[in-house]
């Protein structure tokens, strides 16, 4: 077992290089990630300072430096190569698996991209102009395209010889993929077939002709649906003649995963999957300020709505302390069926067929909700205020505006996702501009008639 992981705490190597680092001891740091696992010297880089982090990656040995720039962040990635030479970028790509070689150069500058294909050698060159043929996150950019292939008139005795001269497996290998002469794919041999088989069995006679395909253009999060509901640990992909490409394994499926997992968070709140915990003040801050100006314009609407009932607030000053209630109900409510209908297009559970059924519950428990909490608010404010009308006024609005909630919170991410604008990072800022609207609107408009 490697000793970084028999330390009874994991980040305890990365702590001492980091200590070692501070202190100066270059020497020792540069040992230190020798033995350290590409994916823990990215975990590094991506938890130190800009400046730490440019002397951590100029102690990094060159052979592993492709190996660490495939572990990182997209936005951290790019601050290191910023830094570095064409033919350094070049070199470190050189040993990348393909998935990993296309998604390093497509988040590259196009300057510095056309730069370092210029400084590759003619076959890394190639499987970079290959990698980048496929359309961004759909299975040809996520696949490899070290397979292991077979005919399907051979016996076991003679694709385990095979197998021995080869002398080793690609990562992640389960099976072995059985194509005809002109590469068209046929089925799949598991490798627990193969072994359990008898030696004069032919390929044909054992092999899976079920196996499902990817096709080349899948989208990546339809292909990770797959992957979850089988739980394949690879899958083939194939192009519209049904010629093999390569496979798909279940460690890319991972990062997919986590990112859609990442995506989903963090755009909630307005902020890049990708950005860097560490990035400059003035990079991090032009970011946020992008969305914190959207909210402001909602927030400017709302104060626009709110200013037509001034008369009403001027005769009957306590409603301004009422007024915050109805909105923020609404929008707790609305955020909780948003969440939920993200949650079900992400997983592919909502679809043309069930949305009218997603409305039409939405709608019920909207109406529930506002029955419920309309009495409950609505009783204790006419109890504090010892007015029923203001009681009935709140719970008029109160109805109103989870009614609302609930079918906005479900209808907006719809319309969204048609719009093909992200539901994840627009829908919640649309929805707390509806919900405080409704509820001023609902709360002040009801006020102005009934009490004026």
């Amino acid at each position: 077992m490697p000793e970084a992981y028999e330390q009874e705490n994991p980040l305890q190597p990365l702590q001492e290089i980091t200590e070692a680092l501070n202190s100066g001891q270059f020497v020792h740091v540069r040992r230190l990630l020798a033995k350290t696992a590409p994916c823990d010297t990215a975990l590094l880089l991506e938890s130190s300072p800009h400046k730490t982090r440019s002397k951590l990656w100029a102690l990094v040995d060159p052979d592993v430096q492709g190996d660490v720039l495939e572990e990182l962040s997209e936005d951290v990635r790019l601050s290191i190569i910023a830094r570095m030479e064409p033919e350094h970028i070049a070199a470190a790509t050189e040993d990348m698996d393909d998935d990993d070689l296309g998604e390093v150069l497509r988040s590259l500058p196009e300057p510095v991209y056309k730069d370092v294909i210029e400084a590759m050698d003619s076959q890394d060159r190639d499987r970079a102009t290959t990698a980048l043929s496929y359309q961004e996150r759909s299975a040809g950019a996520l696949m490899n395209t070290d397979t292991v292939t077979i005919r399907p008139d051979v016996s076991i005795d003679v694709v385990l010889r095979y197998l021995r001269l080869k002398g080793e497996l690609p990562e992640g290998t389960d099976e072995l993929y059985v194509v005809d002469k002109d590469n068209c794919f046929l089925g799949s041999l598991p490798l627990t077939a193969l072994l359990t088989n008898m030696p004069d069995a032919i390929v044909r006679e054992v092999m899976d002709e079920e196996c499902e395909v990817i096709p080349i253009s899948m989208d990546e999060s339809e292909v990770a649906q797959l992957f979850e509901r089988h739980n394949w640990i690879s899958a083939p992909v194939v192009d519209d003649q049904a010629h093999l490409l390569g496979r798909i394994t279940i460690d890319d499926i991972v990062d997919v995963i986590r990112e859609s997992a990442e995506h989903s968070m963090l755009s909630l709140a307005g902020l890049d999957d990708e950005e860097d915990t560490f990035a400059p003040v003035v990079k991090s801050t032009k970011r946020r300020s992008i969305w914190l100006g959207v909210n402001l314009l909602t927030a400017m609407l709302a104060a626009f709505v709110a200013s037509f009932f001034e008369t009403t607030l001027g005769i009957l000053p306590f409603l301004a302390v009422l007024n915050g209630i109805v909105p923020s109900m609404g929008g707790v409510a609305g955020s909780q069926t948003l969440t939920l209908v993200i949650r079900g297009l992400a997983l592919g559970h909502i679809n043309e067929t069930n949305q009218k059924f997603l409305l039409t519950k939405e709608l019920a428990i909207g109406a529930l909700n506002g029955v419920l909490w309309a009495i409950l608010i609505g009783s204790a404010i006419a109890l504090w205020k010892w007015d029923l009308t203001i009681g009935l006024v709140i719970a008029f609005a109160m109805f109103m505006n989870l009614l609302a909630a609930g079918i906005a919170g479900a209808v907006i991410p719809l319309v969204l996702k048609r719009m093909d604008i992200d539901p994840a990072l627009a829908g919640n800022v649309v929805l707390t501009t509806v919900t405080d609207i409704v509820g001023i609107f609902a709360f002040l408009g009801t006020a102005t008639w009934f009490l004026i």
